[in-house]
């Protein structure tokens, strides 16, 4: 697959934070990557944590805003990484876009309501001691005391509904908004994200079946204002081929199509999690 060239990466000692050289802990989060249960460890040769962190330049200490953080699998991994002199902020949808999927109950589109307050004291409960602090909000109503005040934000695997949806409410376009208006200057926003072939149908690649190609994602991050910075290919798959036919839940850990097939379920473990871009931006730091 065709790789989308590495950039030249930028600091100055003007920038202050995470953009400093060094600042990066790969000893620190190789030993909170080690206390993970199995279970998360089993999704490591596809999700590869502690490479995706650090070229995020994510650093002790600092303030992360991880969208769609979703029952916290990379949450638990980032707040205990971050360490109580952090912050992990939790953002998830626009209450008005999950009635556009179709299949929320009346019961948990009510509860989608109250989402913020539930994820933080759900928070509460994962057993992370000096765990950063926590805090949560939804997109389009980001707090104005929120302000460049991030270091980080992180759209894992987080970005095709968005974009799927974008005609219907703007919701990407409100969700970058937020994501610049949050980071301070000069701070970073990392991606991970369903990767479409480039011969794949627009019509395919909408993000309505997961993927999303890399023109998309980069024209969207140009017009919101960010900087590209580069790219890795530690989250390539590329046993992950799909047609115009599949969707990208047909993968592990959904494997939503294969359930009751234990055949087809072993040939998508086979091909194991999609094959993801991993991009890196950046908030100019003068505006």
């Amino acid at each position: 697959m065709k790789k989308i060239l590495v950039g030249i990466l930028f600091a100055c000692s003007a920038l202050g934070g995470n953009l400093f050289a060094g600042a990066f802990d790969g000893e620190r989060l190789a030993a909170v990557l080690e206390a993970q249960p199995d279970e998360v460890k089993a999704r490591y040769a596809y999700r590869h944590p502690a490479e995706t962190l650090e070229f995020f330049e994510v650093e002790p200490g600092s303030v992360v805003v991880e969208a769609l953080p979703g029952r916290g699998w990379y949450s638990k991994i980032l707040s205990a990484y971050l360490g109580p002199e952090g912050q992990l902020v939790g953002v998830d949808y626009a209450w008005d876009m999950f009635p556009l999927f179709g299949f929320f109950s009346e019961e948990q589109l009510e509860g989608k309501k109250t989402w913020a307050e539930d994820w933080v004291a759900g928070a509460g409960e994962w057993g992370i001691e000096d765990g950063a602090g926590i805090s949560a909000w939804v997109f389009g109503s980001m707090p104005d005391e929120a302000r460049n005040t991030a270091d980080t934000v992180l759209f894992i695997r987080a970005m095709h509904n968005l974009a799927r949806f974008e005609p219907d409410g703007q919701f990407l376009t409100t969700a970058l908004q937020n994501a610049y208006d949050v980071l301070k200057p000069g701070g970073v926003i990392g991606i991970v994200q369903h990767w479409a072939r480039p011969e794949m149908p627009d019509e395919w690649a909408t993000g309505a079946n997961g993927y999303l190609k890399d023109r998309t994602v980069m024209d969207a991050m140009k017009n919101a204002g960010f900087e590209f910075v580069g790219a890795i290919d530690v989250n390539d798959n590329p046993l992950d081929q799909p047609t115009v036919d599949d969707q990208v839940w047909r993968l592990p850990p959904s494997l939503s199509t294969s359930r009751d097939d234990p055949d087809q379920r072993e040939k998508m473990k086979a091909i194991g999690e999609s094959n993801r871009m991993t991009l890196k931006f950046r908030k100019p730091v003068q505006e």
